[in-house]
């Protein structure tokens, strides 16, 4: 409906966004009339994303780059202004995991899951702030966990990567709340993504589960009784990027199928 179009004239900024939450995000944006600069390093899935982009109404630009390097969270920033005029929404959806303990997890997969999930929320997120405060204001969204709010284990480096991004989250939401630059964090379970479907068939192959076993710990695990789809996690950060959510700054809103109720 035209009436739900309340980002016309918005542009956003979406690391992570060749597949998974990522891309369905940058679609809701595009269906709500935002341009969108797709962030990712796969060609092929940056192309698609641009297509299902403009398919939806948007223009999309794309960056192919690493979210590690500071060097990149600034050129993401840059094409924005560049190609559409300025920047108002930003994304963090660039994200990996590490399923292992502590004693577990060697050194590279631990800088490996805090360089992506952490450094690269941090190194946009301050990149984006002059751009955000040229504008008026705008809205920071980050995709933390529902295992960022509490601990899970076999999952130490990714648990502690997305604690932190929770109070990168409320930190800068306090520095900037003054400016009308809302910081918020969305907090999802299980999603339905390539990575997800990726973890699922290697346990799958190397005899450790069945699809019966997924299926079956999902149900045991989730009230709701099913893992989510990434386009319900996109809901949300479109209701955070826009003026519906206009004073809702410094959150952590957990989306989850009730896990975190239990």
């Amino acid at each position: 409906m035209a009436a739900a179009r309340d980002l016309s004239g918005r542009v956003a900024a979406v690391s992570g966004a060749t597949s998974g939450i990522g891309r369905a995000t940058a679609i809701c944006l595009a269906e709500l009339g935002a341009d969108v600069v797709i962030g990712g390093r796969n060609q092929s899935g940056a192309d698609g994303a641009a297509d299902a982009v403009a398919t939806a109404g948007g223009k999309a630009a794309i960056l192919l780059g690493d979210i590690t390097d500071p060097a990149y969270g600034s050129a993401l920033v840059d094409t924005a202004i560049a190609t559409f005029g300025g920047l108002d929404i930003v994304v963090n959806a660039a994200g990996t995991i590490t399923r292992s303990t502590a004693e577990e997890t060697s050194d590279d997969d631990y800088r490996r899951v805090m360089a992506v999930n952490v450094d690269g929320t941090f190194f946009l997120s301050r990149a984006a702030v002059p751009a955000l405060r040229q504008r008026g204001g705008g809205s920071i969204i980050n995709i933390a966990s529902n295992v960022g709010l509490v601990g899970a284990a076999g999952l130490a480096a990714y648990c502690a990567s997305k604690g932190a991004v929770v109070l990168l989250t409320q930190s800068m939401a306090l520095e900037h709340a003054a400016e009308a630059i809302r910081v918020n964090a969305v907090c999802p379970g299980a999603v339905d993504t390539p990575m997800l479907r990726l973890e699922r068939e290697a346990a799958i192959a190397a005899g450790k589960m069945t699809e019966a076993d997924i299926m079956a710990t999902n149900e045991q695990l989730i009230p709701q009784g099913r893992v989510a789809e990434a386009h319900e996690i996109a809901e949300l950060v479109a209701f955070l990027a826009s003026d519906r959510s206009s004073h809702i700054t410094g959150t952590a809103i957990p989306i989850d199928g009730g896990y975190l109720a239990q």
